[in-house]
């Protein structure tokens, strides 16, 4: 058994993360245009008639914007907490709109997804653990601090996506005014470099074998840079920057021992 896994997006401009098997998928969120969700997928050689739902983490457009065209157009049930929907306002009147609630896993197929509470500045945000045949990925983005929740789902994945929004300094020394910078790093906002390096470093497990660090803020901080700090403490375990710009490739997630 194994899962396959991508973000097709990874950043303020849109986030859509794909998690799935032989048989079925999912997307956490939905943050780039329809359109542009069939390019990636058809470039990576992924089918759209394997995509079973949408989860979605909260309502900030870079993760919603997609959402009611892809949905529409492929018959997809969007699950998504009703405070969320609400703070969305997004006319969802044809689609089908499905709830799920916090450490309660919603069966898809082989696929079961359990979503757990947040640190964001959203209405309900959420992060996501895709398992399936023992394996587990996590999708964990958009957090203000780690939490006790993060520790205890971060400690069972074999595969994850992790946040790695700014170096401090680039923010800091940056273009962006003072309360917008205190908005990132209130404990509401986003993971530093640092802050995400600690955490993988203090918690990793050691079946662990891929890391994508993800949602890279443009202006205050670089692949190149995130990369040099976490390639040292990496352990064998497979370091990937998930791009702004483009689709990473498909990997082959595993159980490990």
């Amino acid at each position: 058994m194994s899962l396959f896994v991508t973000a097709l997006n990874s950043g303020s401009n849109g986030n859509c993360y794909y998690v799935g098997n032989d048989e079925e998928a999912v997307f956490i969120d939905a943050g780039i245009s329809c359109r542009e969700t069939e390019r990636r997928m058809s470039r990576l050689g992924l089918s759209m008639d394997k995509v079973k739902a949408i989860f979605i983490s909260h309502e900030h457009s870079d993760h919603i914007k997609g959402i009611k065209v892809l949905a529409k157009k492929f018959h997809l049930p969007v699950y998504i907490t009703p405070a969320t929907l609400q703070g969305a306002r997004v006319n969802c009147q044809e689609l089908d709109i499905r709830s799920f609630e916090a450490f309660q896993p919603v069966q898809i197929g082989s696929l079961s997804i359990e979503a757990f509470p947040k640190f964001h500045d959203a209405s309900d945000p959420h992060s996501f653990v895709v398992s399936c045949g023992g394996i587990n990925v996590g999708v964990f983005t958009d957090i203000g601090i780690p939490c006790e929740q993060l520790v205890k789902y971060f400690k069972k994945c074999h595969a994850a996506f992790l946040e790695a929004n700014y170096d401090d300094d680039m923010l800091r020394n940056g273009r962006y005014p003072l309360f917008l910078q205190q908005r990132i790093r209130n404990g509401k906002g986003h993971l530093s470099n640092q802050q995400a390096l600690e955490f993988y470093t203090a918690n990793r497990p050691r079946f662990l074998s891929h890391l994508f660090l993800s949602h890279l803020s443009k202006d205050n901080n670089c692949p190149e840079l995130v990369m040099e700090m976490f390639r040292p403490g990496a352990a064998g375990t497979e370091i990937v920057v998930a791009s702004r710009h483009e689709e990473i490739p498909v990997y082959t997630i595993k159980a490990g021992v």
